[in-house]
């Protein structure tokens, strides 16, 4: 899938408002998992995809191994660990740019399986840093407001230099 959301698309500061898993949303869950297959990702939220809708994708596979895709319906953050670590994060919404974000090393996160049921799932590491910038995703926050205001511009201004050379 090449028609990923932009930024600096609005959609991609819309929070998605919870709601029972249904038809529709399992729909958008399964588009957001082909879309992430087709390229590859670690993780997708809808908004990449162009819906807003409470679900996002994560592969809870360790980094450099096949990816295994979860889908998260209505995902919330229930718990994090005190200690932080930054990494490399990127999004398919602003291709080419890559910054280092501090996240927490482990997650505990809720989310409802395909049938409805409320599921809770302690990831690490590499995991949980993509759970985190997903679910942050899914509630209208763009991974580059976790970044001061310096390197947020400094990201910015390389983005748009890429778009208008390529």
């Amino acid at each position: 899938m090449t028609g990923f959301v932009l930024y600096p698309d609005l959609l991609l500061q819309q929070a998605a408002v919870s709601r029972p898993v249904d038809a529709a949303l399992r729909d958008a869950g399964m588009a957001l998992r082909e879309a992430a297959a087709g390229v590859e990702a670690y993780g997708l939220a809808a908004a990449h995809i162009g819906r807003v809708e409470p679900v996002a994708v994560v592969s809870v596979a360790p980094a450099g191994v096949a990816r295994d895709y979860r889908l998260l319906f209505n995902p919330v953050v229930l718990a994090t660990s005190s200690e932080k670590a930054f990494g490399s994060e990127s999004s398919v919404s602003m291709p080419a740019i890559e910054v280092p974000i501090e996240r927490a090393i482990w997650v505990e996160i809720g989310f409802d399986a395909e049938d409805g049921t409320a599921q809770r799932l302690r990831l690490e590491g590499f995991a949980a840093r993509v759970a985190q910038h997903e679910i942050d995703q899914v509630n209208g926050i763009f991974f580059l407001s976790r970044l001061s205001r310096l390197k947020r511009d400094t990201a910015i201004r390389k983005y748009l230099k890429s778009q208008r050379a390529g």
